[in-house]
């Protein structure tokens, strides 16, 4: 299964490095392929590593401004023009969607996934690891737009929250 992956590109703390490892390590294991922003800084590289040692393989979609951070040595790195051009090769080419956690970037490749999910654009699973509650906020808000009918279809149907890295690969179903 090729996993997308949208996550920060930061140094993080611990309680987030350690989640995203586990993840990538559960992904690698099970013969899955990392498709992700092709960063070998911060999270994208703890993702990237997990994979890549538990012997996964990777395919990086990097956009031309960041070339100059993209990982040497994964197994594909396409390079792209612009960001709306990288979100939507990384969709297409995943079976399923996982959102660590992540700066405003992360949180526009999130909606925007949910928005194109929301009318009918791709029907793949979508997970959200909250990693230390971090997405609570975001998980109060959908269940309220949920609620008040601002999605035209059930918040169930477009994603799901996993607390743990294992849990988030059920939901996507790997």
């Amino acid at each position: 299964m090729n996993v997308c992956v949208f996550c920060s590109a930061a140094d993080l703390d611990e309680v987030y490095t350690a989640a995203a490892r586990e993840f990538a390590e559960l992904l690698g294991r099970r013969g899955h392929t990392l498709v992700w922003g092709g960063s070998d800084v911060g999270l994208m590289k703890v993702m990237a590593d997990g994979v890549q040692d538990a012997g996964g393989r990777l395919v990086g979609i990097t956009v031309e401004f960041l070339r100059s951070r993209a990982r040497e040595g994964a197994d594909e790195m396409i390079v792209t023009a612009s960001l709306a051009e990288r979100k939507a090769l990384l969709l297409e080419r995943a079976d399923a969607v996982a959102v660590l956690v992540g700066g405003t970037g992360t949180l526009d490749e999130a909606t925007d996934i949910l928005e194109l999910k929301k009318h009918g654009m791709h029907g793949k699973s979508v997970v959200v690891l909250n990693t230390a509650g971090f997405y609570d906020g975001l998980k109060r808000q959908l269940q309220r737009m949920d609620a008040e009918r601002f999605l035209p279809v059930p918040l169930d149907d477009l994603c799901t929250f996993a607390d743990r890295p294992d849990e988030a690969l059920s939901a996507l179903g790997g």
